[in-house]
């Protein structure tokens, strides 16, 4: 037993009647049945208790006190196996090749240290590597998937459950649009790998579906991913617009791959999801200033990534290189800064939204998670608060996803402090005093002063000029809640009425901030009915239901008309919205903004140029406009095509039919090419328009 082993149960009590032998035993008992617990909630519950870097703070202690004592490793160990057994209400289904995890570098050093380990482990083998190479692509955080085909069709999707045995999601996985069902030219049998996820934009729509909705919010993207592909009804699956990358091929029948970058080329081509920056590379050096790329570009992409996957290229070395227990020795995964942390739940307040919604966030000790220090975070709605059961005091898991509000996921009730009490919702309005009310059907408190409540104002005029709305530059959170103090504006129809004299009468308001500021303004009422309709900031109406009414229902008069019915025939309008979006449009207050608005200049209908003809030489065509075109802006581009009765969206897949790419096109570009997609310049953009 090594010195270090030796110590551990140091200043135990019982030590001296155990023995130090018996205290690492316990310690290592104790940190498997931990580790095991925390595993199963991770990946079977998609509901984590800690934190990632307290998690693998306890694998590695038991990782490494199972490397000194050899003798105490069981089969039966985390460090053994892979995530958690499958789920009871899935069948089980027996991977023929392990879906195994990978080891884990956090620093330059320790990812030299197993390159070199990969060398010496193949020299011992009297293998010559020639000049290795390594490819690095990114580490998905999502749920990873087994897909079986035979003779081409798709007839099996497996989790990895605990490496060895998955669970059957077939049902639920063919209902992601980008999966092909069906592939030309494949071999008798083929097992596709890959990770389901949900693109972050989307995750943000759907947790404020949820909690509108009064259901318990995902903690992450990763959770809402697994959460959808677990549902037993496919339903639930469909209506999430679930992606998927493909990564790697287990099983293989007639079908021959000399090396990793290969298989990548070969799905590719077969009309699969892979990612576009997937790259190889001649030395670790090359290696690592590709993982400090990724990590540079993490916050631009839409999707999650907890590290970067790096493999050695050639395949015939993975054998030789073989596993280490649960861990294959040509791979390992190269983690960013965790984007869960471990602070003190210093105070819970209470902030009124900008539709009387009493929202509970907390103020937090300031904390680092994923590069940024955050010290406050969302608690979502007061029945979510009392689900997760947080309390002033308490040490709590804090989850930063991209450009995700933090969020607080759990509490740490085993290390609560004595007297910690459940928090409650106040009973008046915290902006205006107002005595709140609570709906049967609703998960929030609601302050009724509609029309006097400064706090709903505020936050109202604060959405309406928001990126996304009217983005009206200069105009932000603080000048805003200046303009009301002075008051210059009361509500959103107010800042049309500005004037560059009104505003220069402002201390530290100069003469040509003053009319940059009403020049912004100007040019705002020029923004399209779609981001109109959803700066009004109705409730149930984001920016993706905004684009969708509008299409459906071209003004806002004829949104106004139609009952609740009507409206839940546009995708992605429930019941639930349908109704809200009917009871806002019709209060008296809604109806005033909106003709002030109108009487302002802003639009309030469709343009002709907006809206999606019938017959026109795009009609059912799917279009991704990146880079720069000459003499075109990107909304310019899209208007065109839409014009011409093309859909615009924003990511490359099977099913785009054109890519106009610009200068500087980046990944979209590339993506394209790999999946065959037709890509056009500028001038290739205008002979499609004009002939189809």
């Amino acid at each position: 037993m090594s010195p270090a082993a030796g110590r551990e149960g140091a200043g135990d009590p019982a030590e001296g009647q155990r023995g130090a032998g018996d205290s690492v035993a316990e310690r290592i008992k104790t940190l498997r049945e931990k580790v095991s617990h925390h595993s199963e909630l991770y990946h079977a519950k998609d509901a984590p208790e800690i934190s990632d870097e307290e998690y693998d703070r306890l694998y590695a202690e038991l990782e490494r006190l199972e490397r000194e004592n050899p003798e105490l490793i069981t089969g039966d160990s985390p460090t053994q196996r892979v995530g958690s057994p499958p789920v009871e209400a899935f069948a089980p289904v027996e991977h023929a090749i392990p879906m195994l995890s990978l080891a884990n570098a956090r620093t330059a050093e320790e990812l030299e240290a197993w390159g070199e380990r990969v060398h010496h482990r193949l020299e011992r083998a009297d293998v010559d590597p020639g000049e290795l190479t390594y490819v690095t692509e990114p580490k998905i955080d999502g749920l990873a998937i087994s897909l079986t085909y035979e003779r081409g069709r798709f007839v099996q999707g497996a989790t990895r459950g605990d490496g060895r045995v998955g669970e059957d999601v077939t049902h639920n996985i063919e209902t992601i649009d980008e999966l092909p069902k069906q592939i030309d030219g494949a071999p008798p049998l083929i097992e596709v790998r890959g990770e389901v996820y949900l693109p972050i934009a989307a995750f943000a729509e759907l947790n404020r579906h949820r909690i509108e909705q009064g259901l318990p919010a995902f903690a992450n993207p990763r959770n809402s991913a697994a959460g959808s592909i677990r549902q037993l009804d496919p339903k639930m699956a469909a209506e999430r617009p679930l992606a998927i990358w493909s990564y790697g091929i287990g099983v293989s029948e007639g079908e021959a791959f000399e090396t990793h970058s290969a298989e990548i080329e070969w799905l590719a081509s077969k009309g699969f999801n892979t990612n576009p920056d997937t790259a190889v590379h001649s030395s670790i050096d090359e290696v690592l200033e590709r993982c400090q790329w990724w990590l540079d570009k993490r916050d631009e992409l839409d999707f999650e990534i907890d590290g970067v996957v790096v493999k050695v290229d050639r395949l015939d070395l993975w054998n030789e290189l073989g596993t280490a227990g649960r861990e294959p020795r040509w791979s390992i995964a190269w983690k960013f800064p965790p984007t869960t942390a471990t602070t003190r739940l210093k105070e819970i307040d209470w902030n009124v939204g900008r539709t009387g919604h009493l929202v509970p966030w907390a103020l937090l000790k300031p904390v680092r998670v994923g590069g940024v220090t955050v010290s406050t975070a969302t608690l979502h709605n007061e029945e979510d608060l009392e689900r997760k059961d947080v309390r002033a005091g308490d040490e709590v898991v804090v989850m930063r996803a991209g450009d995700v509000i933090p969020q607080v996921v759990s509490a740490l009730p085993q290390k609560r402090p004595k007297g910690a009490r459940k928090p409650k919702p106040p009973k008046k309005c915290p902006a205006c005093g107002t005595a709140v009310v609570k709906p049967e059907d609703s998960v929030f408190s609601i302050c009724p002063n509609r029309t006097g409540c400064p706090g709903q104002t505020f936050q109202h005029i604060k959405h309406f000029v928001s990126r996304g709305a009217m983005d009206i530059e200069g105009l932000g959170e603080k000048q805003v809640a200046r303009f009301l103090d002075e008051r210059l504006i009361a509500d959103a129809a107010d800042i049309y009425d500005l004037t560059a004299a009104r505003l220069e009468s402002l201390s530290g308001m100069g003469e040509l901030s003053a009319s940059n500021l009403v020049a912004e303004i100007d040019r705002s009422r020029e923004t399209p009915f779609p981001r109109v309709l959803f700066a009004l900031g109705l409730p149930g109406i984001g920016e993706v239901t905004a684009e969708a009414l509008a299409e459906q229902f071209g003004s806002i008069d004829a949104l106004r008309a139609a009952d609740p019915e009507l409206i839940e025939e546009t995708e992605g309008v429930g019941p639930i919205t349908a109704r809200q979006i009917t009871e806002s449009l019709g209060e008296e207050r809604t109806r005033e903004l909106v003709e002030r608005l109108e009487s302002a200049g802003l639009k309030m209908e469709l343009d002709d140029s907006e809206r999606r003809p019938e017959g026109g030489p795009l009609q059912g065509k799917t279009v991704v406009l990146t880079g720069t075109l000459p003499g075109l802006t990107r909304d310019e581009a899209g208007a065109m095509v839409k014009r011409a009765g093309g859909k615009v969206t924003g990511s490359v897949s099977k099913k785009t039919d054109f890519v106009i790419a610009g200068e500087s096109a980046g990944s979209k570009l590339e993506k394209a090419e790999k999946l065959g997609v037709e890509v056009l310049d500028r001038d290739g953009l205008d002979r499609l328009l004009s002939s189809g």
